[in-house]
Parts: structure tokens; C-alpha cells; sequence
């Protein structure tokens, strides 16, 4: 899943125009993120944006690919699909695919339960 540094400074260019978005290093790939919440991951020199019900038809639709490794023995689908190829040459299209990521990822997050508190935790105060 190795990611070239040349890769990384071309998506660091695309993803320029959209504030808040990092790269984190994660099993031979890069995990893209905004604000904390990951959106997109790099694996062999390709880019996968988050996808949920409302978003797959469209990557579908435009020839995207879904990211498959081999866990167990078997192929294991995860819902990050392959941002569309002409998005890779046109900022503005590539934003648009990249927002689709996000919205996706923030609303995946927003369905997770919240961790409770530890008991003993700082509290953190409402001033």
C-alpha cells in the first residue's frame, strides 16, 4: 500500500483549496482527514473517498471502485470508493468529489454512539 512522496504533494496540492484537510500514515498507506474525521485513504498510489447510502451511486455512476483488501483469507470491502479519474485533473471537480468524502464521513460519524466517560475522568468544566 505503499503512497510515493510524489503522490502526497500532488493530493496536498488538490487538497489545498479545502481547509482542514491532513494526511496521517497508516499501514503503508495515508489515512486523509478533515477536521479529525477521515475521509479519504491513499493505498498504491490511488485515492479513496468515504462513501455511504446517499453518495455510492454517484461514485458508481462515474466509474469509481470500491477498496477492497484480503483479510482472513477473503475480500473485505470497505466504503471508500476511488475518487472518479477526471476529478484527478480538474481542481474543481476533484473538490467536489472530495466534499462527498466528507459530508460521508461526517455522517457516518454523527451515526456513532458517543464513548462514555470513564469513571474518575477530568471533567472538563462549562466555563
Amino acid at each position: 500500500m505503499a503512497v510515493s512522496p510524489e503522490f502526497q504533494a500532488y493530493l496536498a496540492e488538490m487538497f489545498a483549496p479545502i481547509p482542514g484537510v491532513g494526511f496521517r500514515r497508516m499501514f503503508g498507506g495515508l489515512g486523509v482527514y478533515h477536521d479529525g474525521a477521515m475521509f479519504g485513504l491513499v493505498a498504491d498510489e490511488r485515492l479513496y473517498f468515504k462513501i455511504d447510502a446517499l453518495t455510492e451511486p454517484r461514485f458508481a455512476a462515474a466509474g469509481a471502485e470500491p477498496f477492497v483488501y484480503t483479510g482472513k483469507g477473503k475480500p473485505i470491502q470497505m466504503s471508500y470508493w476511488t475518487a472518479p479519474d477526471d476529478s484527478l485533473d480538474d481542481p474543481d471537480a476533484f473538490a467536489a468529489w472530495a466534499r462527498l468524502g466528507i459530508e460521508a464521513a461526517r455522517r457516518a460519524a454523527a451515526k456513532k454512539p458517543k464513548k462514555p466517560k470513564l469513571p474518575g475522568a477530568k471533567q472538563k468544566s462549562a466555563l
